[in-house]
């Protein structure tokens, strides 16, 4: 009989005619149906591969495209070649957390190596068949006809442009991505090899040369141990004094019964992981909580940031103990961290050798020979390396055009967001490591992991809601900048330095760091606060969800009763009371 009544089911229900004058709010779908959408993700960096992986996971009915400029995936650690190029935090809290990685060769991983891992986890996923490289967004426009936004994309190699569409549009193209030449009267003059640190000619030998490295931000600081081996000097031109940061798990350098701040990973140890779970697991938790235990000394006034200072002055004091000359010029006004803090593994140490020269007169011109400086002094040099950062502003690269007009204008005096992923007047747009996103101290991947969580809750309630359009409200974003800046006001980060913290300036708004510890961003980001969105809906059916009645189950005659399964029945077993014994 059921049966019979099974096969008899029309599935396809026309609509009546209703019998009120209100408009009909029916929807032709089942509850749970959802409906296709289009995501596009502009970068194939950690973002772009974390965001490739979470969506499949958890969005049913999607079409997903991930759009990269370069030749392969990786982002920067696809990019940056320059010599010494790593992470300035162990390698164990640089990975994805479904995906550890117990083989890592050094505590602090090289950027290959990195960039290997992130293709091995991409290619384990199956993230290469959603990926389109040497592919660049050159615009985005919202649609909002269509509540979609439609896309220019440039063919790299052809130079070829054709149109996108899409529901949804996550930039993942990371905060520091667009390097520049500093600006130097004479520069492009200068006759030598001139290099830039993200933009590394590695053809180029530069064994027994006189190279000239200006910058001392962190790839500076990785830089100069990196090629001293080789180079017959060093000019080191830094601007700005800054703090070198100790280094992570003492305890285990000190183990090993040396001074070298980087140290490798024995075989036997990497066997070791590999066969005893609870040693790596050990090993690893202990290094984050080392990590995630730093957030005091960024609050003024804690002890821990009181204490900050004099465990920095004693860690610098001991590795420029063959130079000690070099101290006192070396340590800022500013508190730690007001600057990005790197350990620079062999820094101060290549600082006190003896082929290298430290150059705290502004440039003021770059000959044909070589650089000149403010006291009137000509430095020739065969090799200029430019490790001068980015550009900070967080100004898109491309124009992305929303419902108030660009967000490069939006963002022209400085950029604000709600909660560093979204902007007001820009529906559907999700930025992953945008304004206010990044950390002082903790642990970074952790923040781009919850904000792609993020991302899928969003466009999960878009789908069970049946949202055309989700945008951030004003006053959030409004509101989420206020919180920053009175955050920031009563930190170590809001002091007078220059950083890119804060754009390069050294007064200006912290704009690139989230306003608490990385353990706060998990707390704030696990669950959106809905009422903090407008939404529009298709066919403007604020009750289109409910849809007709149906279940997909039902629909496709799949029906089941699994939620009578244990394992599915809440049982409040911890409202029992206890059993007496007599």
């Amino acid at each position: 009989m059921l049966r019979l009544l099974l096969q008899a089911t029309r599935v396809e229900t026309p609509h009546a005619k209703s019998k009120s004058s209100n408009k009909w709010a029916v929807e032709p779908r089942s509850i749970d149906e959802s409906r296709p959408l289009r995501v596009v993700v502009i970068g194939s960096g950690i973002s772009g591969i974390i965001s490739s992986i979470r969506f499949r996971q958890r969005i049913p009915n999607l079409d997903l495209c991930v759009y990269e400029k370069n030749a392969d995936i990786g982002g920067t650690w696809f990019e940056n070649r320059y010599p010494g190029c790593a992470c300035d935090i162990p390698a164990h809290a640089y990975q994805a957390t479904f995906e550890p990685n117990k083989e890592w060769s050094k505590f602090y991983a090289s950027a290959p190596e990195i960039h290997r891992y992130w293709k091995r986890v991409a290619d384990k996923y199956n993230c290469m068949e959603y990926v389109k490289l040497k592919k660049r967004v050159i615009e985005a426009v919202w649609d909002e006809q269509r509540s979609k936004w439609q896309l220019k994309v440039q063919d790299v190699e052809t130079g070829a442009v054709y149109s996108d569409l899409c529901d949804i549009l996550i930039s993942a193209t990371g905060a520091l991505n667009n390097w520049k030449w500093p600006n130097i009267p004479g520069l492009q003059d200068f006759k030598g090899k001139l290099m830039h640190s993200a933009c590394w000619d590695e053809s180029y030998d530069y064994s027994g040369k006189k190279v000239a490295v200006i910058g001392n931000g962190s790839s500076g600081i990785q830089i100069v141990p990196a090629i001293l081996p080789k180079v017959s000097h060093i000019d080191h031109y830094i601007r700005g004094r800054t703090w070198i940061a100790p280094t992570f798990a003492r305890e285990e350098i000190d183990k090993r019964g040396n001074d070298i701040e980087n140290f490798s990973f024995t075989p036997e140890e990497i066997e070791t992981f590999n066969k005893d779970h609870q040693a790596y697991q050990k090993f690893r938790k202990g290094i984050e909580l080392e990590l995630q235990s730093l957030h005091g000394a960024t609050i003024l006034g804690t002890p821990q940031q009181i204490n900050a200072k004099g465990v920095f002055l004693e860690n610098m004091k001991r590795r420029l103990s063959r130079k000690p000359g070099l101290f006192s010029g070396l340590v800022p006004s500013f508190p730690p961290a007001c600057r990005r803090l790197t350990p620079g593994p062999g820094y101060l140490e290549a600082l006190a050798d003896d082929k290298v020269k430290v150059i705290s007169n502004n440039i003021i011109e770059v000959a044909a020979d070589g650089i000149i400086t403010a006291d009137g002094t000509r430095h020739p040099t065969d090799v200029i390396v430019c490790a001068t950062g980015f550009d900070t502003t967080f100004t898109p690269r491309f124009p992305v055009i929303g419902r108030g007009g660009s967000l490069a204008d939006r963002w022209n005096k400085t950029p604000e967001t709600y909660l560093s992923m979204m902007v007001d007047g820009f529906p559907n747009y999700f930025i992953s490591l945008g304004p206010n996103a990044s950390l002082g101290e903790g642990n970074l991947l952790l923040l781009v992991e919850k904000a792609i969580d993020y991302f899928t809750l969003c466009v999960q309630k878009m789908q069970r809601d049946n949202i055309r359009a989700l945008s951030v409200k004003k006053e959030a974003v409004d509101r989420f900048t206020l919180h920053c800046d009175q955050y920031f006001s009563q930190t170590v980060f809001g002091q007078k330095c220059r950083s890119w913290y804060k754009e390069g300036g050294e007064d200006s708004r912290v704009t690139a760091l989230w306003p608490g510890s990385s353990l706060h961003s998990l707390k704030a980001l696990t669950h959106p606060r809905w009422e903090e969105f407008t939404y529009e809906y298709v066919n403007d059916n604020a009750n289109g969800w409910l849809g007709n009645g149906w279940t997909e189950n039902e629909k496709q005659q799949t029906v089941n009763v699994n939620y009578l399964d244990d394992e599915q029945v809440d049982f409040p077993t911890q409202l029992l009371k206890p059993v007496l014994v007599s």
